[in-house]
């Protein structure tokens, strides 16, 4: 159901897009401190709509599609506002791109492993990349508004997230190659009857006699 309270968090991560959209434009020191709180809040989201479905028995279809597209999209719109904005430039615009080529692998891969119902659970090691990728991205949303030396510890996180990215993205390319390029299982036989013979002296048409 998509008003549930774990759907509409999920929700409000795809709504605090445009609003992050809206304060980037916003002077520093206010626009960068306002849009991390923003950024804060729905990563804190991200949290609390799975915990809260798993405590409450509420978890859905629903909200299994929308939990991957919901970060997928947020994670693609601060690496957008980054580069826009000049706060990601120059060479460190290769981590930023290495994330988000691998955020649309991924949901390729999972999108192809739904489809032979092969579920491609998260290891360890990208929950640690998806944490040290929002820690990059929160230092890099307050960039010069924050104390010194904040914006060089967000492109520090950023390339430490992008090797994780490689590493955990290529441990589900190749498992899902691995689904990809199996041969399908041989379908079961089946006993079938053989086909009655037909009498072809009973089907053959009668000959009609002069009158």
């Amino acid at each position: 159901m998509i008003t549930s309270l774990p759907n509409m968090l999920t929700l409000s991560r795809i709504a605090a897009i445009p609003v992050l959209v809206a304060l980037f434009f916003v002077p520093a020191p206010t626009g960068p401190w306002l849009a991390l709180a923003v950024f804060a809040l729905a990563g804190v989201t991200d949290f609390l709509d799975g915990h809260i479905a798993r405590t409450r028995q509420l978890q859905s279809r629903l909200g299994v599609m929308l939990d991957p597209i919901a970060d997928k999209l947020l994670v693609a719109s601060i690496i957008f506002l980054l580069v826009a904005f000049g706060r990601v430039e120059g060479v460190h615009i290769i981590p930023a791109a290495v994330i988000l080529c691998r955020e649309i692998i991924v949901s390729g891969l999972r999108e192809f492993l739904a489809t032979l119902q092969v579920g491609m659970p998260v290891s360890r090691m990208a929950k640690w990349k998806t944490a040290i990728q929002m820690v990059a991205m929160a230092f890099l949303i307050l960039g010069n508004a924050g104390p010194p030396g904040t914006e060089t510890i967000g492109l520090i996180a950023l390339w430490l997230a992008a090797v994780l990215t490689l590493v955990t993205g290529y441990t589900y390319f190749r498992g899902g190659l691995r689904h990809a390029t199996e041969k399908p299982a041989p379908a079961p036989l089946s006993w079938h009857e053989p086909d009655e013979e037909i009498d072809s002296s009973d089907h053959a048409p009668h000959a009609h006699k002069a009158g």
